[in-house]
């Protein structure tokens, strides 16, 4: 693992290259759309890599820990290989050396530090190596020059949506998108993100990397914790690595203002590293211990039959189903019960109604938009993506906070109109 003193000289070096090439006038944070693919729920944005300026489609994952794309088509004439043993290779945690029998080419190189890029669909670890070549941010920022990732081979892309070819890592690491973007440029160790609720041309989100987001003008906020697991969740890792997910400390969880009967040994962290709520944008639903899932599901249908909203049929994954139109609705959505995950401090809990407690399965039928995660999770609770449509989220690394808004659509704003 690198040492601090290294990885500071090191971003203090490209710190130095960035104030002779980057204008005084720089932009605020580096902005990327986000887009949702319809048939796998992914969010996704679009990176220019390279001398040629490659347009590359990735699948944005919070506690991702890097970069890493599909390099068999790749052409750039300013990429190049990360020798192992190197000062960037330990920064990049790379361990030993990746080779390659085939002619050079990006992602088939000698004497490369070692990557292991995962894929999360398929559950596929891959032996590649990391390189480095320019980042192209949108606006007037200049490239940063030496930007490090990982290889992929493209036959190791199953899972992904349609025409992306990669993962977005936004983790707690040394290589993640907002801690070179911070590095290079200036910026504070943070980034913003809102998840679209709708996957039509129209619908789009927003990714903001280091800037500042004025929303207390604009919007209600609410601030917690992130919690640091001790234990990483990566598939492989060295004994001593800590977790590069963001997790936060939910205490209980509320529905309709009441307080689900749950163990509260349940929420914490253990020290084997199981437990706790993190939050995922590779998780569609989020997913429940069985033992929170049971009797939070019987609420919230106990609940709904309170507002007059008729059962149906459980349709897979869901266990929790109702007739759509015995549901009312408002200008900002649907009218159910609300859900609240309660967290450390007075009077602070992350709502989830309307659109993100229920998912339409089609006109008659709508499901509580939480899923059974089984009896022995490694993680308790994993916030997934749909709870985050149209939510404020700002993961503040400084800080080692996160800002968050619960719905917009409650408060007449969207993620296309907060985040600029």
């Amino acid at each position: 693992m690198a040492s601090s003193s290294s990885t500071s000289l090191l971003y203090s070096l490209l710190f130095f290259f960035a104030l002779l090439v980057f204008p005084a006038n720089a932009q605020n944070g580096v902005p990327l759309s986000i887009k949702k693919d319809p048939k796998t729920r992914q969010y996704y944005t679009t990176i220019t890599m390279g001398s040629n300026r490659s347009p590359i489609n990735v699948i944005i994952d919070i506690g991702g820990p890097y970069l890493w794309f599909s390099c068999n088509d790749y052409k750039s004439n300013t990429y190049a290989p990360i020798p192992c043993g190197s000062p960037k290779c330990e920064l990049a945690k790379g361990i030993g050396c990746y080779g390659c029998n085939l002619p050079i080419r990006p992602g088939c190189t000698n004497d490369t530090c070692a990557s292991s890029p995962y894929n999360p669909f398929t559950n596929m670890l891959v032996s590649q190596g990391f390189y480095e070549d320019s980042f192209h941010p949108t606006g007037r920022l200049a490239p940063l020059p030496r930007y490090i990732f990982s290889c992929m081979d493209k036959d190791y892309l199953e899972g992904l949506a349609n025409g992306t070819t990669g993962m977005l890592g936004l983790g707690r690491t040394d290589i993640s998108l907002h801690k070179q973007v911070a590095g290079v440029f200036g910026f504070a160790d943070k980034f913003s993100v809102c998840f679209p609720s709708s996957s039509s041309s129209l619908g789009f989100g927003k990714l903001l990397v280091g800037g500042l987001v004025f929303t207390e003008s604009i919007i209600t906020t609410k601030t917690t914790p992130l919690v640091v697991n001790p234990v990483s969740t990566y598939p492989i890792f060295v004994e001593g690595e800590r977790s590069d997910e963001y997790f936060i400390g939910v205490k209980s969880i509320r529905v309709a203002g009441e307080t689900v009967s749950v163990k509260d040994s349940y929420f914490a962290i253990d020290k084997n590293g199981v437990g706790g709520t993190k939050i995922s944008s590779l998780q569609n639903f989020t997913a429940l211990h069985n033992s929170i899932y049971k009797p939070f599901a019987r609420a919230f249908v106990k609940a709904a039959a309170n507002m007059k909203i008729k059962s149906a049929a459980a349709v897979a994954p869901f266990r929790a189903c109702f007739q759509s139109e015995t549901i009312k609705r408002s200008a900002a959505g649907v009218l159910v019960p609300e859900i609240d995950f309660v967290l450390p401090g007075k009077d602070v809990y992350w709502r989830v109604s309307g659109a993100n407690a229920i998912v339409e399965i089609d006109r008659k039928i709508s499901c509580l938009a939480f899923v059974d995660g089984g009896s022995e999770p490694r993680t308790t609770i994993v916030i997934g993506g749909h709870q985050m449509e149209e939510n404020f989220l700002e993961f503040d690394l400084v800080k080692s906070q996160l800002k968050f808004s619960s719905s917009l659509l409650v408060q007449n704003k969207s993620c296309s109109n907060v985040i600029v």
